[in-house]
């Protein structure tokens, strides 16, 4: 598209209910916005390591109408070896910009004050495949990786996902910085909470959990 054919698309663009959730979900992961203009409008990046391919095609499925290139691979250097990634972003648009300054501040990823209002089944789903684990093949734990966000941040969410669904959860230290630890007592409850949302792809971060999955 020419840059007048772009500027009048983006005017035809609304985010769905469907998008915003998925939105809010992988910002609380690994999905990132970015701004080239101060913060006017911004764009959504969405990177993941290459063998999640389903998942990062299933964000993009979702998103497709935002997105004028399909999902690329790229090859980036992590500690001295090249890992291959798999990504897309979306063009800049001013609907990201509320959900920008929700989840930003001063450059670093916050949490949202409108959490409660925000989570919902869907949105925790994401959250678990974008950023979630098994804590080991050993246990039935699971983990959420929420170390962008401070201690306090992550007892607030503790506290919220208690309220809205009556799932406990614990801190669990990681290098100064904090994850979402989900033990025993919780975990089959989390498990169905998300499991119609669970890529069949993506079951491997559940272990054996992922076997209650139909």
């Amino acid at each position: 598209m020419r840059s007048n054919e772009i500027e009048r698309y983006k005017k035809t663009l609304l985010l769905s209910d469907l998008q915003r959730e998925v939105l809010i979900g992988t910002l609380l992961g690994d999905g990132h916005l970015e701004t080239q203009n101060r913060g006017r409008t911004y764009r959504l990046k969405i990177e993941h390591i290459a063998w999640q391919k389903e998942y990062t095609d299933w964000l993009y499925q979702i998103f497709q109408e935002w997105v004028l290139t399909s999902p690329q691979e790229k090859i980036q250097i992590i500690e001295n070896l090249p890992r291959k990634k798999y990504w897309f972003s979306t063009i800049s648009h001013g609907a990201f910009r509320f959900y920008a300054q929700q989840f930003y501040k001063e450059k670093r990823k916050v949490l949202p004050k409108l959490m409660q209002k925000w989570l919902s089944p869907l949105v925790m789903a994401v959250w678990f495949m974008d950023d979630g684990s098994i804590k080991s093949k050993h246990h039935r734990a699971l983990i959420l990786n929420s170390q962008c966000f401070t201690k306090e941040e992550n007892l607030k969410l503790i506290e919220t996902i208690q309220k809205k669904f009556g799932i406990t959860m614990s801190l669990r230290p990681q290098r100064n910085l904090y994850q979402l630890y989900i033990g025993k007592d919780s975990v089959q409850k989390f498990v169905d909470l998300i499991q119609p949302y669970v890529l069949p792809s993506m079951r491997y971060k559940l272990g054996k959990l992922g076997n209650t999955i139909a």
